[in-house]
């Protein structure tokens, strides 16, 4: 029950990205103003996310990672009751980063309960559940988003978090445990490395995205150059910190450094095929709009079916060696995707490929998880679940910036599609090297693990 409250904010914040993707003509439409501006109601709220995960993983370490995750449902719920009832451009953005701030709190400590909530032993099952919602989410926000459109107004997006946010409340209120008991010694939140932290991750990805929507090239740059600049200066007085927010400590542990690059180059490869595969069912198979939103689902609905299985899978293998050979299948996945015929293909023969991609991906991610909680400490597993969110979320935006720049390159060449799986194929490889580089460390941790606990 303790781990419900969890997921059922997971799915909110997931679905918070994925449902208002599909309602941004309409939103565009009722607030008049450009399809570009409309995009920021959703890119307002995945930045305010990045920004503030490792500042919140960091006061869950040092206070309450249950304080902070019914502080973020709090937010959270009563944000999107705020965007329910906006009537302006101004209030949706207002409200949508404030979602964005409950959504942070929420993502900086899942990890951290999750391993507080499950046994050591049958860890990889809780981190396997929330995989799989965040699959299911991701797979059913668009089918959602669709049939409360043909129904009612975009507003009911927003209001069904309400009774989702107040159950999770009331059942992590009661149910959801305490921090463990650390040393004695008092420790304060650092107030000017959360300052520094969000300066640094806000100019940086918005750089990226203004690059990615083409915006004023000389502006993007100086700020791309003033986020690693004010970036070197936050990685520097992070050093010698007894509990650093930008986890340098962990990094120190040769096998969290490696799941975290590991995590990195496998998002990267995911959302290049995610963002470029609709353009080849569109152009190049000319499937129709409904037709490829379908064939993207066996992707999602295989992760989703598989998470559960890798979890019990990988209690009696090695993490490093299994994520590795799942990182691989993902890759001929992509590759038999590159390979399909041009002309006359069935819906069926690319489902099966997408859904090979799926169980890839499904079959990596948790042992991936895995390794990263385990490598660390358990005081500092805020840290490393906020890390762990934040290496998603910078796979995700650099694949996505990827696939941005080969399409200005390639475009004219009709080669586009094919160069973003090529490339997807090289990252997933990349992953996988890394994966098989840790996993004697990942048996002696298990070994090791296994010793502590007789």
């Amino acid at each position: 029950m303790a781990i419900t409250a969890i997921l059922l904010v997971l799915i909110m914040t997931v679905l918070d990205v994925t449902v208002v993707n599909i309602a941004l003509p309409v939103m565009a439409s009722e607030f008049n103003i450009s399809d570009s501006a409309t995009v920021w109601i959703v890119t307002v709220y995945q930045l305010v996310i990045t920004m503030l995960l490792l500042p919140i993983s960091s006061v869950g370490d040092l206070y309450s990672y249950r304080r902070c995750f019914l502080i973020g449902v709090t937010i959270f719920t009563l944000a999107s009751a705020m965007c329910a009832m906006s009537q302006s451009f101004t209030m949706i953005i207002v409200s949508r980063a404030v979602q964005g701030i409950g959504a942070a709190c929420v993502m900086g400590v899942n990890i951290a309960l999750t391993r507080l909530i499950y046994p050591r032993n049958v860890l990889g099952r809780g981190l396997a559940l929330n995989a799989m919602v965040i699959a299911i989410a991701t797979a059913a926000g668009p089918t959602l988003a669709g049939s409360i459109l043909s129904v009612t107004s975009w507003h009911w997006l927003f209001i069904i978090n309400i009774p989702f946010g107040i159950i999770a409340f009331i059942i992590g209120r009661h149910l959801l445990p305490s921090n463990p008991p650390r040393d004695g010694s008092p420790r304060k939140f650092d107030w000017v490395s959360g300052i520094e932290n969000a300066v640094v991750f806000g100019l940086i990805f918005y750089a990226i995205g203004s690059f990615a929507r083409k915006g004023n090239s000389l502006t993007s740059a100086l700020l791309l150059c003033l986020g690693f600049a004010i970036g070197a200066f936050y990685v520097r007085r992070q050093f010698g910190k007894q509990s650093p927010m930008l986890p340098v400590d962990l990094f120190k542990i040769k096998l969290y450094s490696l799941s975290i690059l590991t995590a990195v180059c496998s998002f990267i490869a995911q959302n290049l095929a995610m963002i470029s595969l609709p353009f080849m069912f569109l152009g190049s198979y000319g499937f129709s709009e409904i037709t490829t939103g379908l064939l993207m689902t066996p992707w999602p609905l295989a992760t989703m079916i598989i998470s559960p299985l890798a979890a019990r899978f990988v209690e009696k293998h090695n993490p490093g060696i299994t994520a590795a050979c799942r990182m691989l299948t993902y890759a001929i996945g992509i590759l038999l995707l590159i390979l399909a015929p041009a002309d006359g293909i069935s819906e069926w023969n690319i489902a099966w490929r997408m859904a090979i991609c799926g169980i890839g991906f499904g079959m990596f991610q948790t042992p991936n998880n895995i390794v990263m909680v385990m490598a660390a400490p358990v005081s500092r597993t805020g840290g490393a679940g906020g890390m762990q969110s934040t290496a998603r979320l910078v796979g995700q935006t650099l694949g996505a910036t990827l696939v941005t720049i080969v399409f200005a390159i390639t475009a004219k060449s009709g080669i586009a599609v094919n160069s973003c799986l090529s490339l997807a194929i090289v990252f997933a490889l990349v992953a996988g090297c890394f994966s098989i580089s840790r996993a004697k460390g990942v048996r002696n941790s298990v070994n090791a693990s296994a010793g502590g606990a007789k």
